[in-house]
């Protein structure tokens, strides 16, 4: 019974670390982000199509936006979202391009917050 406990609490502690992972890949990152905000994502390698075919222009070029430290990269990129989200809002537009994004270390413990990069944009 001793050993069965030692197990779960392994298995339970290998779970743990690997959901408080540090980062993501890019691909993770342009694959999850989309469906995490409300805003409509328009990636970097469409915006001058976007710009001809709904007529989309850039409202704030640079914006930058530290999100909140979440218990996972998950949660670190739903308080990303959120902030795009208030940003996109807040310049009157409907749209973002994300233009950089990087987990950076905030203490001597290893934690690290997320910030983000990107445009503001509005589309017909």
């Amino acid at each position: 019974m001793i050993k069965l406990a030692k197990l779960g609490l392994n298995i339970g502690m290998v779970l743990f670390l690997s959901a408080c992972a540090t980062s993501m890949s890019p691909l993770k990152v342009n694959n999850t982000l989309p469906i995490l905000t409300k805003s409509k994502f328009i990636p970097q390698s469409e915006v001058d199509s976007e710009i001809k075919r709904n007529g989309c222009k850039y409202l704030v070029k640079g914006r930058e936006y530290t999100a909140p430290i979440g218990l996972t990269t998950k949660n670190d990129l739903k308080n990303g979202a959120k902030g795009i989200d208030e940003w996109v809002k807040l310049d009157g537009g409907n749209a973002y391009v994300l233009r950089n994004y990087n987990w950076n270390t905030v203490d001597h413990l290893g934690s690290t917050q997320l910030h983000i990069e990107f445009d503001t944009m509005v589309c017909e």
